[in-house]
Formats: structure tokens, C-alpha cells, sequence
């Protein structure tokens, strides 16, 4: 037996013994071109999770209610429309490690992030700056460029980028904490993304939280690339705010819905500007129709609009799978797998040109691994992986690929057929 068909064996043992099976049949994976295997490898998970196989029975299932009941749905429902984002309350506080009154989930990442800073970025001349990663994904960047703006101030002055050491590719937390400890008396608001999308690097929430606090700002976190990848606490670990998206790690599909999650302490805080509409409101009043907002203490209470039904079904569906695993047990899987993963790359592709550029400490990172490709183009890099091999991973201009072993359905052969197709792909070169 070639040492490329042991290491092949190996990964097949790995997932034959591994403590928590795979749960791929769950999932719709992609096809692979023609050729020796028939689904995909698929490491994009941290872009697009994979559709679960239950999804398009729990929309055809609000779809019947619908055309059975029509706006009798709202009450008689097999899942009555006029409470159910309630049923998403509790799995979605766990998946994050909150209090089920300080989760919601509605909107998308974006939205979510600006009516959060409705509440939450309250500038004074004296103390108006945002801090955030320089690598921080443009929509963050765009949305507190915005706001600075909005509220009067200039986002070249007051928008802070931190930028990693020089040499190294990802921030590391401690200096985000030293740099709001030793400057940070203009800042109004630190919005950092736990996991950042380019790098993959998991931030140090709790200590960079405090260090927030310590200073007088407010500690917002863009939970994109956390949520449903990492083990979170953001109830003990005292962040201000959070909000992330559903559509990556949560499998909830493309532009899902998205979850905002608001301290305890400011729940009962009627003094925080809000936007208000028809869902802000107490529910047990909500239909006397009254002008003014009875307003909730919880998360709901940032709530404008009535929630879309079919598209909350996928985010339920998702967040019940979770719910049955455990973030734990995910969490656990990913290390495993993440490591392994980084194996193959040290030796299978020792001989070429690429570099990891997601820390190497399993504490500091998620189920990604950034790798800059060198000279061929990260684009062409990727699509001849899908194309030639059937692993499918995604891009960051100019030079890096991310590969992203989500423990949901990625296999420990996934990543033996990653490796090994990078290899491949790099051997031959640009032309």
C-alpha cells in the first residue's frame, strides 16, 4: 500500500472511531465532478453551511398551514405564527451561552448590528471613537464608518483599526486589551468579530470585554464566524452586546436570519434610544393596538418588525440539531478535526508554496484554517479545487484560501481530500 493510500485508510479510521459520528447524513452535500468520489468535500461551510435535509419539510409544513388556515395560521398553526419566534429564544441563547430573555433572533448581521448601535454608540466630543480590527469584514467597517458619520464625526478620525504585529497575521487579544487600557479614554464603542473571517483567529471575548469596560466604552461583538463555531458565554463573559448571522456555521441558508443578543443589565434600561415597530411592543397587549410601545425586558424589546415566518423555519431547524449535540461536543470535534487538518498540510504540502496563517494554538481558533497560496491567484486556487477535485473552499483576494472543517459534516477523509488536492493544484502551477 502507497503512503498515500495509508494516510487515505488512516483518515477513514479517524472518522470510524471518532467519539462523535458525523452527522453528513443529515446534510445535502454537493456533487463531485466525475471521478472517484461522488459527494464533495465540502471546507466552505464558514461562507455557506450546507442545506439540512429537514429544512424543506419545515417550510413546506408553514407553507400548508398557510394555504390551510391562511391568517388563521397566526393562532392555529401547527407552530402558531404569532409566537414562533419565541420557540427560537431558548436554543439560540444556549448556542451563544445567554439568558433565553437576552437573545433574539430577527433581521440580518447588518441590521442587527446598526440597531444595536442605535442603543449602544452614544458619542460625545469628548468620547466618540470606534475600535475595530483593520482586517474586519467591510460590511462591519461600512456600518460603523456610518454611523461615525451619521452621529457628526469623521470616520477617519473616529473609526480605530488595530492592526496585528508586524510579521504576523493575526491581533492577538492581549494587545487589543493593553491598547484600550493604555488609549482608550475617547472610545465610545470596541465592535471586534470573535472569529475573524479572514484570519480565523477566536478572540479572548471575556479579557478584551473587561478591558473595555475598564476603560468607560461599550463591548459589541460581531459573532459571524462564532456563532455555532466556537463554545461562547457571552452572559458570563459580560459583553455589552452581540449580534452574528445564521447562514454560515448555522446551515439556516443563503441571507438567513440573524440573532442579536443584549446584556441582562441593560434589559430594563429605558433610557437606551431604540427604534420601535410592531413586534417592540408587549405581547400581551400588542393587540389593543395602543399607540405607544409597552416595552419588554428583554431582547425582544429591540424587535421593529413582525418576524418572516418562512424564513424563521430553517433557523429552527438548525438551532434543534445544535441543540441536540451540544456546542461542547461541536466544539470538541472541530479541534479534532481542525488539528488533523493542519497535520496534512505540514506534510502534504510541505514541498510547496503555502502558509497557515490561522494561529497555530487550538484555543485561539475555530474550525478554519487561512492559507496563503503565494504566487497563484487564491481564486484560481479554489475553483480548481472545486472543479478538479470536488473540494469545495472559498477565496479572500489576493492569495489565501480558507478550508473550514464544520464538525457538523466534515469527515476527517474531507480533509485528507483537501490536503491532498492542494497539493496537487499548487504542484501545477499557475498555468
Amino acid at each position: 500500500m502507497t503512503a498515500l493510500a495509508l494516510a487515505e485508510q488512516h483518515a477513514i479510521e479517524l472518522d470510524a472511531g471518532d467519539p462523535l459520528p458525523t452527522l453528513r447524513e443529515r446534510f445535502h452535500v454537493p456533487p463531485a465532478p466525475g471521478g472517484r468520489f461522488a459527494e464533495a468535500a465540502y471546507l466552505a461551510g464558514n461562507s455557506l453551511g450546507l442545506q439540512p435535509k429537514v429544512t424543506a419539510a419545515r417550510v413546506a409544513s408553514e407553507l400548508d398551514d398557510w394555504a390551510r388556515l391562511g391568517v388563521e395560521g397566526h393562532t392555529e398553526g401547527t407552530r402558531p405564527w404569532v409566537s414562533y419566534h419565541e420557540l427560537l429564544r431558548a436554543p439560540a441563547a444556549r448556542l451563544v451561552g445567554a439568558l433565553a430573555a437576552e437573545v433574539v433572533v430577527m433581521n440580518s448581521l447588518t441590521v442587527n448590528l446598526h440597531l444595536m448601535m442605535v442603543s449602544f454608540y452614544r458619542p460625545t466630543a469628548g468620547r466618540h471613537a470606534i475600535v475595530i480590527e483593520d482586517t474586519a469584514f467591510p460590511s462591519d467597517s461600512y456600518a460603523v464608518r456610518s454611523q461615525v458619520a451619521f452621529h457628526g464625526y469623521d470616520p477617519d478620525q473616529a473609526v480605530i483599526r488595530l492592526r496585528p504585529r508586524e510579521g504576523e497575521t493575526a491581533l492577538r487579544s492581549e494587545d487589543v486589551a493593553a491598547f484600550l487600557r493604555q488609549s482608550g479614554e475617547g472610545v465610545a464603542l470596541v465592535l471586534l468579530g470573535a472569529v475573524n473571517y479572514y484570519s480565523g483567529e477566536f478572540l479572548d471575548i471575556e479579557a478584551i470585554t473587561r478591558a473595555g469596560h475598564d476603560t468607560g466604552a461599550i463591548v459589541g461583538w460581531d459573532l459571524a464566524h462564532a456563532a455555532g463555531n466556537v463554545a461562547l458565554r457571552m452572559h458570563d463573559w459580560g459583553a455589552d452586546w452581540a449580534a452574528w448571522c445564521s447562514y454560515k456555521y448555522l446551515n439556516s441558508g443563503p441571507g438567513a436570519l440573524a440573532g442579536a443578543f443584549v446584556h441582562e443589565r441593560h434589559l430594563a434600561d429605558r433610557s437606551l434610544p431604540k427604534f420601535a415597530g410592531w413586534w417592540s411592543t408587549d405581547p400581551s397587549t400588542r393587540f389593543r393596538m395602543g399607540p405607544v410601545v409597552e416595552a419588554v425586558d428583554s431582547a425582544d424589546s429591540w424587535q421593529v418588525s413582525n418576524p418572516p415566518i418562512l424564513a424563521l423555519a430553517p433557523v429552527l431547524a438548525s438551532l434543534e440539531v445544535f441543540d441536540a449535540v451540544g456546542m461542547p461536543a461541536l466544539e470538541a470535534k472541530s479541534r479534532r478535526l481542525t488539528g488533523y487538518l493542519e497535520s496534512l498540510l505540514d506534510t502534504v504540502c510541505a514541498g510547496c508554496e503555502v502558509e497557515i496563517i490561522t494561529p497555530r494554538q487550538p484555543e485561539r481558533r475555530g474550525a478554519q484554517l487561512s492559507v496563503r497560496v503565494g504566487d497563484i491567484a487564491a481564486g484560481i486556487v479554489s475553483e480548481r479545487l472545486r472543479r478538479r477535485h470536488g473540494v469545495f473552499a472559498d477565496a479572500r483576494q489576493p492569495d489565501v484560501i480558507r478550508l473550514a472543517p464544520a464538525p457538523m459534516y466534515t469527515t476527517f477523509h474531507d480533509c485528507w481530500r483537501a490536503a491532498t488536492a492542494l497539493a496537487e493544484v499548487m504542484d501545477s502551477g499557475a498555468g
